[in-house]
């Protein structure tokens, strides 16, 4: 932890730190909390929170489907609709963005946060992520208006593309899923 600065729960204003955050992208920090998911639940209760839904989606090869959007590796996603249920927004999210009709959806993986800046809004969004089987041999198709410029199929031995060119929070989803295995530490 010698590399970590400790901020403390109790001042934490996530629309001052992230701006600080930006500012010093190679500087580590933890939050320390006798409740996490409390405090969690004011940072967003401060802020914007968007909820949102996508899926590692697998086909009969073994292969994992991965989109290309803003110069990164991502897995499809996308905001939940007013009252759309969270699985089938999943769902809607990876068949809009890819062009694939999902088979089945299957067990969720987690839940992963990350903040941006909309319209000079500090935003924290919460997404949903399921494992999903895709059958049949549809053809990929990004999602164009959506900033999607490539989906492609990757078998687990060549994900490393991704690992290297992708957001936190998609490794978390490859981590709980054993996608990857080592330890990733931030550049």
């Amino acid at each position: 932890m010698e590399n970590y600065e400790k901020l403390d729960a109790e001042v934490f204003d996530l629309k001052i730190i992230y701006t600080w955050i930006l500012a010093h992208p190679k500087k580590l920090f933890y939050i320390k909390s006798n409740n996490a998911k409390l405090f969690l639940k004011s940072v967003a209760k401060s802020v914007t929170l968007i909820e949102a839904a996508g899926g590692l989606v697998q086909n009969p090869a073994g292969k994992y489907l991965f989109i290309y959007r803003n110069d990164k590796w991502d897995l499809p996603k996308g905001k939940i609709e007013k009252d759309e249920k969270v699985k089938e927004a999943a769902v809607r999210e990876v068949e809009e963005e890819c062009g694939i009709k999902v088979s089945k959806l299957k067990e969720k993986i987690c839940k992963t946060y990350h903040v941006y800046i909309s319209r000079g809004e500090v935003v924290l969004k919460k997404t949903h992520w399921f494992n999903m089987d895709c059958k049949g041999k549809d053809k990929l198709k990004p999602q164009k208006e959506e900033g999607i410029t490539d989906v492609r199929w990757f078998e687990h031995e060549h994900i490393e593309p991704i690992i290297d060119n992708t957001f936190p929070s998609i490794l978390d989803v490859l981590h709980k899923e054993k996608l990857i295995t080592r330890k990733l530490m931030p550049q």
